[in-house]
């Protein structure tokens, strides 16, 4: 009888602990609207104080609009992450418009704190992505059609068609983060005997497109 009782003794300690906590501990917070005026952190942004969150903060009005095309890649990304829609801090979730007019692309590139789901809205787009064994998926998504990036690899898409396509991307984080793979190599300063030895371009091809990129070195 006695680990019966040893057993009762510890399940009411137990219960008695958790409804302790229960009564004394504090409420899960309902959400962190960010504090833009403070430091951003790999966690994300301070909280503000509740009396100064308003609707607003909740709400992100931006999607609408086109994205100005008018550039070398003719397409646009107009963010909905934190620092745009500081209602997302801390909720694991942010949004994007894509616009890519006739001939354009958004180069390969990553997202290393998130996975991305791009929903076309407009248009038809290519787009593919390449695995850590180098497999590539791609495919040509038309209006209402959903493809998914995992977190980290490279991807891209393309103006699959004669109009301007447009797309709405969904983010795992509220700060995906970014980088572009031809700027990361050719839009910087490193020398260009090291840009040709990591990437077996000649000297001409390596300066040529550190000049497009706007690169030094």
């Amino acid at each position: 009888m006695a680990p019966q009782r040893t057993r009762k003794t510890i399940f009411l300690s137990v219960l008695f602990f958790f409804f302790v906590f229960m009564l004394t501990g504090t409420v899960a917070q309902d959400f962190c609207v960010a504090d833009l005026a403070g430091v951003q952190t790999p966690a994300g942004f301070a909280c503000k104080k509740v009396t100064q969150v308003t609707v607003s903060d909740f709400v992100f009005s931006g999607l609408g609009k086109a994205g100005n095309t008018s550039n070398i890649i003719k397409a646009a990304v107009t963010p909905a992450f934190v620092n745009q829609f500081p209602g997302v801090n801390g909720l694991g979730i942010s949004a994007a418009r894509i616009d890519i007019a006739v001939g354009g692309v958004v180069p390969l590139h990553t997202h290393p704190a998130a996975s991305e789901l791009l929903f076309v809205t407009q248009g038809s787009i290519t787009a593919g992505f390449i695995s850590t064994a180098n497999s590539v998926y791609y495919t040509t998504l038309n209006k209402g059609d959903v493809m998914v990036f995992p977190q980290g690899l490279l991807h891209f898409q393309i103006n699959a068609g004669g109009v301007t396509a447009v797309a709405i991307a969904i983010f795992s984080s509220p700060s995906p983060g970014l980088q572009i793979t031809s700027i990361a190599l050719f839009g910087n300063s490193l020398p260009s005997k090291l840009v040709e030895a990591v990437t077996f371009l000649d000297d001409a091809e390596v300066k040529r497109l550190k000049k497009v990129l706007g690169g030094t070195g």
